[in-house]
């Protein structure tokens, strides 16, 4: 029998709570008249079965570890945490012992899908580097679902993932929440109702990319400004259909699809996730974000947040960061590898992220970096709270954690089992499961989907077509 039905028959099957009062999000009162999504959500959940997966050691998210604890997984739901659990008659039961369980991991800064592998000049659709402000923009209009890249992220344990647009504009556009299934369209995969995010940049990128091309900006004054007119002429537009909407008299106002969305952002509904650097520069996002009453989720990359916690949670706003990526370029130079857990010990939400498609791979590592940097240092932080870095603080800032993120009654249950400890190099993701449904297993070929795209390469090896 050829691999293409069974992967095909697979594939066929397929509001942050923050800690501080500092800012409130708006109301929903964009305007009506701005259309609902014209790209819904597809996504249906794969079969799965009940399953109790016993005497595993369990990081729920929550910052809890149970030893010798069992989840009880059922209609795509974490039904039961705790010990031992009973199995009812027709439910699956895996014995886990000597291994671990957490919650999915979540990545709030990938560009799978937008620069898919192969890496070739076809396949770069992930920065539209036409004007400073692309908010018009969507990344899920550039996702090719084939992407090798989104198996070997679940291969890791990945369940749930932000696609961004890329960093050369001060505006990128909107980003999209994925779950990690196969599928063959991007609206298959899309997250029911999670939030579309705005991919806005600080810094050096957009100063390069049009300071190489004689245009504006090329400072980072120049930066500043530019984000100001654009939340100027957005909160004018905003008003124009406000205004329009109390009598709905005379024509409405025109449709501008890089201001619907800024509007959309003064109206709380689509969040900002910054790609942003240095803290004197973060600070300064901050107050434009104060001066036109917008809120700023998470500042990405973020390599001087350990500088500026108190700040980042006197505002209720993420940090997104590297174990230890550093001095690639100026602004990245003042970076240390007990960024994260600095952040974290500051008060801030701190958050592991991969901006890359090879890290994503083994984002468990990375965390285990950061945890281990921060205890060298004094913090003692505990295995179970790092945990949090790359599930549940993730789930935050993309404001899905009230499904997923932790192994708590209710949630979707994607749920990674291990075959050790996850913050051991020798640990690997036996068993993926999204909302209930086994998408990866490590001793079942069956499976271990590949994408159309890697079918074909499978049939050259073999020789011919399969």
């Amino acid at each position: 029998m050829s691999i293409r039905p069974l992967v095909l028959a697979f594939s066929a099957a397929a509001v942050f709570a923050l800690s501080t009062p500092a800012f409130t999000a708006g109301q929903d009162d964009s305007p009506s008249e701005f259309p609902p999504d014209p790209f819904p959500s597809t996504y249906q959940p794969l079969p799965s079965v009940p399953t109790l997966i016993q005497h595993v050691t369990l990081y729920t998210g929550t910052g809890e570890e149970v030893d010798d604890g069992d989840v009880l997984l059922k209609d795509g739901k974490v039904a039961a945490v705790g010990k031992g659990l009973k199995a009812e008659p027709g439910v699956l039961v895996i014995d886990g012992t000597g291994k671990f369980v957490t919650p999915g991991i979540i990545d709030v800064h990938s560009h799978l899908g937008v620069y898919p592998s192969p890496a070739v000049d076809a396949l770069s659709d992930g920065n539209e580097l036409t004007n400073p402000n692309t908010a018009n923009v969507r990344a899920e209009n550039s996702v090719w679902p084939q992407d090798p890249g989104f198996n070997t992220a679940r291969i890791g344990g990945v369940t749930t993932l932000e696609i961004l647009p890329g960093s050369g504009n001060l505006f990128g556009g909107r980003s999209v929440v994925l779950k990690n299934v196969p599928s063959v369209t991007t609206e298959g995969m899309k997250f029911p109702d999670a939030p579309y995010g705005l991919k806005m940049a600080c810094g050096e990128n957009p100063k390069r990319v049009y300071g190489s091309k004689g245009q504006f900006p090329s400072t980072l004054m120049g930066d500043v400004a530019g984000y100001r007119q654009a939340w100027a002429e957005a909160q004018s537009y905003d008003a124009q259909w406000k205004a329009w909407e109390k009598t709905k008299t005379g024509t409405p106002p025109a449709r501008d699809l890089k201001l619907e969305t800024l509007a959309e952002v003064l109206n709380g509904r689509v969040r900002v996730q910054m790609h942003c650097y240095r803290a004197n520069e973060m600070a300064t996002m901050l107050d434009v974000a104060k001066e036109f009453h917008y809120h700023i989720t998470a500042f990405h990359h973020a390599v001087e947040a350990y500088k500026i916690p108190k700040l980042l949670a006197a505002n209720g706003t993420c940090a997104v960061m590297w174990a230890d990526w550093w001095g690639f370029k100026m602004e990245a130079w003042d970076g240390i590898r007990e960024n994260l857990p600095m952040v974290d010990a500051g008060g801030a939400c701190a958050t592991i992220h991969s901006d890359d498609e090879n890290g994503i791979q083994r984002l468990n590592q990375e965390t285990a970096k950061a945890w281990a940097a921060g205890n060298r240092v004094g913090l003692n932080i505990s295995e179970a709270h790092a945990i949090e870095w790359m599930t549940l603080n993730p789930a935050k800032v993309l404001g899905i954690d009230a499904k997923t993120g932790s192994l708590e009654p209710g949630k979707m249950a994607d749920v990674v089992l291990w075959t050790g400890n996850p913050f051991s190099v020798y640990s690997k993701a036996e068993k993926v499961f999204i909302d209930g449904a086994v998408v990866y297993d490590r001793d079942d070929p069956k499976r271990q989907p590949k994408s159309d795209f890697e079918l074909g390469k499978l049939g050259q090896a073999a020789g011919g077509a399969l």
